[in-house]
Order: structure tokens, then sequence, then C-alpha cells
């Protein structure tokens, strides 16, 4: 097996590396998912996996092509209504972590899945909101993954689907969301950290080959980069394989 990766390949594993510990995960289709079920297959092997249409426990062996996929409930602990997966599971805070990806992301991580352009007249419309609002509401933590390009990375977001940290510093509070909101946005590029004060997305790690100033050049505000900016351990072989296996 090559060992080489890919700049998605190196972002998924990144991404999966971020869920090693926890032990729910309320996930997202697409890179989300893909990285979720990276996760249970190395670093986080008994880590629940839920989707928004009711499977507590999903062990799919291929990403999943939408939150009906079959291989979800077919692998899944169990299976209840969507209702209580959002009333008893998701808005109490019995989740610890949301995954979710996004069409714009700002530099408070808020996320835009809904629409490109105004809203009446849009230019794209979007798949739309789905569970994510509440995901990134109620979740006791927020987990994005999403490319790293100037049309994701907007100064403002063309519509708020799902609220990260909001206008900065104390906005979560003031809207009466229970989580503590996105502590990590991982791309193609590196790995993105808030603030603990301004709240606003900082580079904390470039992903081996890349350069700082990539990531600068393909962000639609002045990036701040961390002075003590690491670099991300690439993709082990193991990881790379089970990777491979899942999109094989």
């Amino acid at each position: 097996m090559s060992t080489v990766h890919s700049a998605e390949e190196m972002m998924t594993v990144a991404a999966s590396r971020a869920l090693a510990g926890r032990r729910t995960c309320f996930v997202g289709i697409g890179l989300p998912s893909l990285a979720a079920n990276l996760a249970r297959a190395t670093c986080a092997p008994g880590i629940v996996l839920i989707y928004e249409s009711g499977t507590i426990g999903s062990k799919p062996d291929r990403p999943p092509l939408s939150i009906g996929d079959g291989s979800l409930a077919e692998t899944a602990d169990t299976v209840v209504s969507s209702a209580e997966i959002f009333n008893y599971w998701l808005q109490p805070g019995r989740i610890d972590t949301g995954f979710l990806g996004a069409a714009q992301l700002d530099r408070y991580a808020n996320l835009n899945t809904t629409v490109i352009g105004d809203y009446r007249r849009p230019k794209v419309r979007l798949p739309g909101a789905g569970g994510a609002p509440e995901i990134a509401a109620s979740c006791q933590e927020t987990i994005v993954i999403v490319r790293h390009t100037k049309r994701i990375f907007v100064d403002r977001i063309d519509f708020t689907t799902s609220v990260g940290h909001g206008d900065g510093p104390g906005a979560r509070e003031r809207l009466g969301l229970r989580g503590a909101g996105p502590v990590k946005v991982i791309t193609d590029l590196g790995v993105l950290e808030p603030d603990p004060e301004t709240r606003e997305l900082v580079l904390v790690s470039a992903h081996p080959g890349t350069d700082p100033a990539d990531a600068a050049a393909e962000t639609g505000w002045p990036l701040r980069i961390a002075p003590d900016l690491a670099t991300t351990d690439p993709p082990t072989p193991g990881e790379l394989g089970a990777l491979r296996a899942l999109n094989s």
C-alpha cells in the first residue's frame, strides 16, 4: 500500500483524530461521516455514532449516501424516531460532539448550508439546514470539516444556518445555546481553533507540505496564525489503510 497521501486524506485523518476520547458523536453526511467512521475504525473504537434519521450506534462499512441509507439502520444498536433523537438525546445536551460540514463559514465559525446569494433570489440553493442548527446549538461541542478555499472561508456568510460563535464573546450565552460551539475547524490545509478571548478562528496547525500563507490566501478575512504553529502528524499506514478500505 502506498503511504503517499492526498490533501483530502490528510484532512479526513486529522478530523478523525479529533474524535479520540469522545463517547458520542452526532454525525453529518459527507466528509463528517467519513471521518467519524474512520475514527471508529482507528482512534475511537468505542464511539457511538448517531444520525438524525434515528440510528444510534451505527457501524457502516462504507460511507452512507444519506441519513436514510439502509446501512445505518442495519448496523445500528437501536433505531428510534427523529423526534426522540432531537427532543431526548440532542437538545438536553446528552451528545458529546457534533460533526458538521458547510458551504460557507466565517471567522467565528458560523455556518451556511442554505443559500449562496440573496435568500429570496439565490445564486445557488443548497441542501438546507437539516439537523445542523440543533447540532450546533446543543451538542457539548462541535467539530467542523471543510475544504479551505475563499469560496467557503468568507468574511460574511450569505445566510446563518448554524450559529458557531455568533459575533464573538458571549454570543452563544446571549442566544441561550447550550453547547460550547465549534472547538475545531479542520481543512485540507490545517487545523483552526477559536481564540479563547475573541472566539475568532486561528490557524494552530498546518498539514505537512503546506505553508500557512496558503491558508491565509484562501481565507476571506485576515487569518490569524498561532505564534507556536504546529505541524500536523502525517497519516500512519494504519490510518491510510482503514480510510482506503472505507472508500473502496
